[in-house]
């Protein structure tokens, strides 16, 4: 074996992270491991990288035995690791990127003609070229991605660590990824990957780990499973199928008419946006992050003003109202951003919960304690939230059981028309199948849901309609049920084809 991890278990205080873990890998092959929010995936991968120590527990690498106390000591041993969110310097070009820690100099100087020849050459070597001279902030998320795999190959990385690789992919850079993986493989290199994909698990792995509240609970060859054993494996029960009933689009709940907003330099955030959600539907937004997505949020919640344009809630114009009003008259809002537009970190759970439904739970101008606690408590316990009580500080939660509340918070609101923007971000599979079973239930109770998701499985699985955004203008409409990826994928990466 090339890595071996035996009897690993890692505790905080009273609390197992990890525990009487056995891992291991097998040169040149593809492992992915997988689990619930909390089920010790990251913990354990730390430990391998020397950002954590075990508690008790021994790692070998090709047989001998090692203690990692920093990433440093890993690195020296092979291992590398590409973080979820990427460690690089926008302002320094490819090259630097790569090489920093490992500078080529004359003269004393860092050479940084030697620099981008290495990194050219290393390109080369494994079948990932770039441009060693442009800036990283300049580059597409998929091509960042490849510079972090790049950076750990020339540290001497054998062993790469992968967490959540595709989460801000496109899918074709998604697939791209997978190709760059095998191909790597076949050269010798061995992956670890931390997903919650279980479909690009099989598109990829050789092996899988899953691991459920801190313990293995299987170890099984690609070949001999599939989605729903490792699901089972993860949540420990069977999922349930989600039923969607044919859609039954009424009144128009919310009209966009020509909005534009302005963004940085002299372009565009919204160009001429025009688009409708009716009630009893899912409209879905896909796009890569960053082309207007958020600024559509924001005008439509109220949280910005565009310069042009209107927005018709429930027939009202509530384009310059405050978002007080705007969310008193019939929206709901899941955010994007659970820690910027979705929680107040220093309020507890209750407190969290409360936001926009302490007006109703008042009575003489203080808040009804027990009936404000018995609705949150309600919520952890459907949503399957984790947390000591109540009363914990909303800090305290890991970000996945943070969304859980935000969600829960924003569906029992009960209101005419939600906005859902990456609602299923960060939890787990069956908080996933929770959120998505809400989103139907208000669907089909005919509310009018616009949902913004960089999961293109999630689009396609929930939406009625698809709208692909692409540098703030709508680049096409789908029906969902005749949509295929290649179709928004197109689009997405600003096809010039239009639907």
């Amino acid at each position: 074996m090339l890595l071996e991890m035996e009897q690993i278990t890692k505790k905080y205080g009273s609390f197992t992270a990890n525990k009487d873990i056995h891992f291991n890998l097998r040169e040149g092959e593809i492992h992915a491991l997988v689990g619930e929010n909390g089920a010790g995936k990251t913990t354990l991968m730390r430990m391998l990288y020397g950002m954590e120590q075990p508690t008790t527990g021994t790692i070998k690498v090709r047989g001998r035995e090692v203690s990692f106390a920093t990433p440093s000591q890993a690195m020296a041993s092979g291992i590398g690791m590409v973080h979820q969110h990427f460690m690089l310097f926008p302002s320094f070009t490819v090259a630097e990127n790569i090489v920093i820690g490992r500078e080529p100099a004359a003269a004393g100087v860092f050479d940084r003609k030697k620099a981008a020849a290495q990194v050219d050459e290393l390109g080369r070597q494994y079948g990932m070229p770039v441009d060693p001279w442009k800036r990283v902030g300049e580059c597409p998320l998929g091509m960042q991605q490849r510079v972090e795999i790049l950076k750990v190959l020339h540290q001497g990385a054998d062993i790469i660590i992968l967490d959540e690789p595709s989460a801000v992919l496109t899918p074709l850079e998604v697939k791209e990824l997978l190709a760059n993986m095998k191909s790597l493989a076949k050269l010798g290199k061995t992956f670890v990957i931390i997903t919650h994909k279980l479909q690009e698990v099989m598109d990829v792995a050789d092996r899988i780990t899953v691991l459920r509240d801190g313990q293995v609970t299987g170890t099984l060859e690609a070949k001999d499973t599939d989605v729903e054993e490792l699901s089972r494996l993860m949540v420990g029960r069977e999922l349930v199928r989600m039923d969607k009933p044919a859609s039954v689009p009424g009144e128009a709940v919310l009209q966009v008419e020509a909005v534009q907003l302005s963004g940085a330099k002299d372009r565009s955030a919204l160009n001429n946006i025009h688009m409708k959600v009716r009630k009893g539907e899912v409209v879905g937004i896909a796009g890569i992050s960053g082309n207007g997505q958020s600024e559509l949020i924001q005008v439509i919640a109220g949280l910005r003003k565009p310069d042009g344009g209107r927005v018709l809630l429930s027939g009202q114009d509530t384009t310059n109202w405050p978002v007080r009003r705007i969310r008193e008259h019939g929206l709901a809002h899941i955010p994007e951003d659970r820690y910027m537009w979705g929680a107040a970190k220093d309020a507890s759970v209750k407190e969290n919960g409360l936001m926009g439904h302490h007006h109703r739970l008042q009575k003489r101008g203080m808040i009804k304690a027990r009936a404000a606690k018995a609705m949150v408590e309600s919520w952890i316990k459907h949503f399957s939230i984790k947390t000591g009580s109540a009363e914990t500080k909303a800090q305290f939660l890991s970000g996945g059981n943070l969304q859980k509340l935000i969600a829960a918070r924003e569906f029992a609101q009960d209101t005419p028309f939600l906005i859902a923007a990456e609602p299923t971000r960060g939890v787990d599979i069956g908080a996933m199948e929770t959120i998505h079973a809400e989103l139907l239930r208000k669907r089909n109770e005919g509310a009018g849901i616009l949902l913004i998701s960089s999961e293109l499985s999630e689009i396609l699985q929930l939406s009625d309609r698809i709208i692909v955004m692409y540098e703030g203008e709508i680049a096409g409409e789908l029906p969902a049920a005749e949509a295929t990826e290649e179709q928004i994928s197109l689009l997405m990466a600003g096809g010039k084809e239009r639907v």
